[in-house]
Parts: structure tokens; C-alpha cells; sequence
């Protein structure tokens, strides 16, 4: 595979933060327990380093810009799917408005670059969706669907935190990025101190459906949350490679 760039950018991203900007409760810190290495390697992949510095080639970024924005459609059909599941009318509506910022605000940073990238709402629709790209969308979506509450939420856990961490991560080694980085509303937007208040709240919910339920379930969420960080290391990978079907 070709995942294993001669170089490495000079930033430091594998390195844990010192103190994050949200709590993190124990639930969710066993979670990241269990994800074991994967959850630094989703942070080293090669696409996060050539996105870092600026030298990521427009192909690439294009590739995964296209499928990221077929991505977020299935993350907001799964956290809807998730707010079916809670009993609480304030769990409900907050799944509800995951589901729709997912759409929302993201897809905004997907129209500025579809104009400067050249594709737009036609070229996503008609996307064929990359193995890898797939694969994760059943995954979340089957959790949310299928398993207990606490399952389903964990599989949508790792996007968002990944993300955030990644921004915060970057903002320590990077401080200010450059007018002229070629990327530099998509850092940008995962420096977002908002985030920070999605994910203290999506981290609450988490620890409190874990409490709801026995062990077994527990380890079924940690589970689905593992395997959720390790599809999002595949994501990288799939926008790196410029994944198509074999077949």
C-alpha cells in the first residue's frame, strides 16, 4: 500500500492533548480504551499530514470532499434513527438537530469547495459510493438501527470527536494558519469553539445510556465505537488511494 509517506510534516499529531476543551466521561474514555492504536493512527494517516501542510493535491481533496458529503447524509440518517430510540423528549430533539447540522453546516463548507473544485449537488447525487465509504455507512446505521441505544450512539461517536481533536491537535502544532493554506476553511472550521459544547453534550448522552444498560451492551458500544474509529482511519485511506471497486 502505498499509506506510508517518505516524509512527515513537522506537526506533531499523534501526540495526546495535554487538556481538552471538553470533559470526558469514563464511558466514553474506556471507549477510547478499546479503540487501542487505531485511534492515533486516524490522526498519522498521510492524507491528515498533506492536509495539514497544504500539499494535499486538489484530486485528493476533491475525492474526499465528494464522498464525505454522501458520508454526512448517512451520519444524519443515523443519528435521526438514533432519536427515535430515546425515550427522553430532550434526547430526542437533540439527536434531531445532529442530524440536521450534519446537513446544514457541513454542507455549506461542501458548496464553497464544490464551486472552487468543480462538482455540485448533481455530481454527489449521482456518486458511486467507495468500498470503504459504504462499509461505514452500514455500520453506523446498522447500530443505530438495530442495537441498544448506547450502541447506536457510540458508532456515531468517533466522527465528530476525531474531528475536533484533529482541529485542536492542529492548532497547537500550527497556531495561526496561513492566509494563502489552500485548505484553510476546512481547518478552520474544526477550530470552532462550538464544537466543543456538541461534543460535552454528546459525550453526556453517551455516559448516560452506558448507565442504563448491562455490561454486555456496554461492550457491544465499545465495540461499535472501535470500529468507528477505525473506519474513519479508512476514510483517509480511501481519499488517499482514490478507492474504486475492484470488480
Amino acid at each position: 500500500m502505498s499509506s506510508s509517506p517518505s516524509t512527515r510534516t513537522p506537526y506533531n499529531l499523534t501526540a495526546p492533548l495535554s487538556e481538552r476543551s471538553f470533559d470526558v466521561p469514563p464511558f466514553a474514555a474506556s471507549c477510547v480504551e478499546h479503540a487501542g492504536e487505531a485511534w492515533g493512527a486516524a490522526f498519522d494517516h498521510p492524507f491528515v499530514h498533506a492536509l495539514a501542510e497544504g500539499s494535499l493535491d486538489a484530486d485528493r481533496f476533491r475525492f474526499y470532499q465528494m464522498q464525505d458529503a454522501r458520508y454526512l447524509e448517512a451520519f444524519s440518517d443515523a443519528a435521526a434513527h438514533v432519536s427515535t430510540r430515546c425515550p427522553n423528549p430532550g434526547d430526542k430533539l437533540w439527536f434531531i438537530d445532529a442530524a440536521r447540522l450534519a446537513l446544514e453546516v457541513e454542507g455549506e463548507l461542501h458548496a464553497g469547495y464544490g464551486e472552487a473544485l468543480g462538482y455540485d449537488a448533481d455530481d454527489i447525487r449521482r456518486l458511486e459510493l467507495t468500498p470503504n465509504n459504504r462499509a461505514y455507512q452500514n455500520h453506523m446505521v446498522a447500530a443505530a438501527t438495530q442495537g441498544a441505544l448506547v450502541e447506536g450512539t457510540a458508532a456515531l461517536t468517533p466522527c465528530p470527536w476525531l474531528y475536533v481533536e484533529l482541529g485542536q491537535r492542529l492548532e497547537r502544532e500550527m497556531a495561526a494558519i496561513p492566509d494563502d493554506h489552500p485548505y484553510a476553511d476546512w481547518l478552520e472550521m474544526y477550530r470552532d469553539p462550538s464544537f466543543n459544547t456538541y461534543m460535552q453534550n454528546l459525550l453526556e448522552r453517551l455516559q448516560r445510556f452506558a448507565e442504563a444498560v448491562d455490561a454486555d451492551a456496554r461492550e457491544r458500544a465499545r465495540t461499535a465505537f472501535a470500529t468507528s474509529v477505525r473506519y474513519e482511519f479508512l476514510f483517509w485511506d480511501q481519499a488517499w488511494e482514490q478507492q474504486a471497486w475492484p470488480v
